[in-house]
């Protein structure tokens, strides 16, 4: 599990009660449950209404694997799509047969019995291409759902801090109730902004990442087993494989370098 949704909230909220601290003020000053519930139930039913009943399901569905999302390891994959080559290119892509029930990844192992049933290259392309697409799609509505969230949470706030400043007025006769009348009016714009910004639009961003990193794995995936139905050189399957490999991770970095540097 990649822990970095936990720490930046556990890491966000933490700064933000430290700060009320510091202020000399009570958190308790900001937790009141009017603000809060206008600010989260109105989010959450303008995020319904712009979107539909089916999109909410997905979206709170996928609330897990925003908290307990394991980064892919594409260097694994390509060792087995490596491995599968030198078998292919040794036995044949028959020979595969035991090997592709032995695979984990659902994607990986559907691909790979596509090539041994002898699918087409250009129709196996097609298939599987398709098939990221549409969790792509589907990962985009998800993560859409929380960034729409965050784009109304601030104005719902202020709505919150409207309402609130209207029942102000209504009490201008009574000047000792009036600093904690306002006080508490600003509190629904500080739980729009706050919500918006360490929940919401963070949620959204976490999803899209993780679906780019799923995504750019069974890509990677597509090319390997379209190398492995050619029959292609295992050792150059692996440097072209590796050669897609995001640049950042240093492990796939010095390997492709040491690929490239037994390929001269």
């Amino acid at each position: 599990m990649d822990p970095a949704s936990l720490i930046g909230i556990v890491v966000a909220l933490g700064a933000v009660l430290a700060a009320i601290i510091l202020e000399g003020s009570s958190p308790m000053s900001v937790i009141l449950p009017a603000p809060m519930l206008l600010v989260i139930g109105g989010t959450l039913g303008a995020g319904l209404m712009g979107s539909t009943v089916i999109d909410a399901k997905r979206a709170f569905g996928s609330l897990g694997k925003a908290f307990t999302f394991k980064p892919p390891n594409p260097e694994k994959t390509v060792e087995t799509l490596v491995d599968l080559a030198d078998r292919a290119r040794r036995e044949g892509l028959l020979a595969l047969e035991d090997a592709a029930r032995e695979i984990d990844d659902e994607f990986l192992r559907s691909g790979l019995q596509g090539a041994i049933d002898g699918t087409d290259p250009d129709d196996l392309r097609t298939i599987l291409e398709d098939r990221i697409q549409t969790k792509r799609a589907a990962d985009r509505g998800a993560a859409k759902y929380f960034t729409d969230m965050g784009g109304y949470a601030p104005t719902i706030g202020i709505i919150g801090t409207v309402v609130s400043l209207v029942h102000v007025l209504e009490n201008l006769a009574k000047p000792e109730e009036l600093g904690e009348l306002i006080a508490a009016a600003f509190v629904a714009t500080l739980w729009g902004l706050l919500s918006a910004n360490l929940i919401w639009l963070p949620l959204g961003s976490r999803l899209k990442r993780a679906s780019d990193l799923e995504c750019a794995q069974m890509e990677v995936a597509v090319e390997g087993l379209l190398a492995v139905q050619a029959g292609a050189n295992p050792r150059l399957v692996g440097e072209r494989l590796r050669s897609l490999l995001p640049a950042a991770d240093p492990k796939a970095a010095a390997k492709a370098g040491a690929a490239k540097k037994a390929a001269a």
